[in-house]
């Protein structure tokens, strides 16, 4: 783990000298050269992503594709949302329009006496160790994602927002992002605020993303696999994430909403383990034709528009 943290801060810093710093010194921005080293990171960490997707998740949807895909125009809106997200774009305007109002909320916690948790204190010597601390704070953060997840669904003015995700009725490898701004935006500032008040380390932080985002591309692939009795309720496979997607008897689908491990699942009865692959999209969509939109810009109107309404 220690050779290849050195591995990624080596390369790291190789492409801010190398790219990132000139351009920013042509930007005017040498005065955030600090946010723009951590910057590199993220988006060192996309691309390797991307390298994935295309060289392994990419030829396992070719192999054994679910069904054939017809619609690519959305397929290429999804894949634009994936680049948004993964180069770092989407995290820019986050730092720049909502770190100011996310640091003055944690000083306010502060402030208001809640300390730091630090959860891989709680043994010396064994919880402390890196690869230990990782896999407890994975855990952690998982069970987060996991309320998180039943909150987009079961709150009906968030489900405005998260419906958009649902609406892709071909899903692919390139599905995982395809969110409504506003619904990414919410999540991803409970997760960052919850990360700094548990002691999640930047690295372990970044670590974590990256493996979960990395998971959740794979989980929406369009591809006929699944992990067998056993692996299926130790991490979320392909067919596990499909029936979440899958069109349900009612608006809002109510199984698997398990983002890394299915543990959460089976813990509160939520777990749908059938051996099916079902058609993919929102119940409104084939029952009242309702339109989510085409384009990003069009996807992104409607769901506040859908917002509006609801309130």
């Amino acid at each position: 783990m220690d050779a290849l943290g050195e591995l990624f801060t080596v390369v790291q810093a190789w492409l801010f000298e190398a790219a990132v710093q000139p351009a920013m010194f042509a930007l005017g921005l040498g005065q955030l050269l600090a946010d723009g080293y951590n910057a590199t990171g993220w988006l060192l960490v996309g691309l390797l992503q991307l390298l994935v997707l295309a060289c392994v998740i990419g030829p396992l949807q070719r192999w054994r594709p679910v069904e054939a895909v017809t619609d690519r125009a959305t397929v290429r809106t999804d894949l634009l949302y994936t680049l948004l997200h993964r180069l770092g774009l989407f995290r820019i305007a986050m730092f720049f329009l909502l770190e100011p109002a996310l640091n003055e909320v944690i000083g306010w916690l502060r402030v208001a006496g809640l300390p730091t948790l630090h959860l891989d204190a709680f043994w010396p010597g064994v919880s402390d160790l890196p690869w230990v601390s990782l896999l407890l704070y994975l855990v952690v953060m998982d069970a987060l994602q996991y309320g998180i997840h039943r909150a987009q669904h079961g709150w009906g003015w968030w489900w405005q927002l998260h419906a958009l995700h649902h609406a892709q009725r071909q899903m692919t490898m390139w599905s995982d992002n395809r969110n409504h701004l506003l619904d990414d935006v919410i999540r991803d500032l409970i997760v960052i605020v919850i990360a700094q008040l548990i002691g999640i380390a930047p690295s372990q932080y970044v670590a974590i993303v990256a493996l979960t985002q990395l998971s959740e591309s794979f989980q929406h692939a369009n591809l006929r696999l699944w992990f067998g009795p056993v692996g299926e309720r130790l991490w979320v496979s392909p067919r596990f994430h499909r029936m979440h997607h899958a069109i349900g008897r009612s608006e809002r689908q109510n199984c698997n909403f398990g983002v890394l491990l299915p543990w959460w699942d089976m813990l509160f009865g939520t777990a749908d383990f059938k051996l099916r692959y079902e058609p993919t999209g929102v119940l409104d969509q084939t029952t009242q034709g309702r339109d989510y939109g085409r384009g990003l810009l069009a996807q992104q109107w409607l769901g506040l528009k859908r917002l509006v309404g609801r309130a």
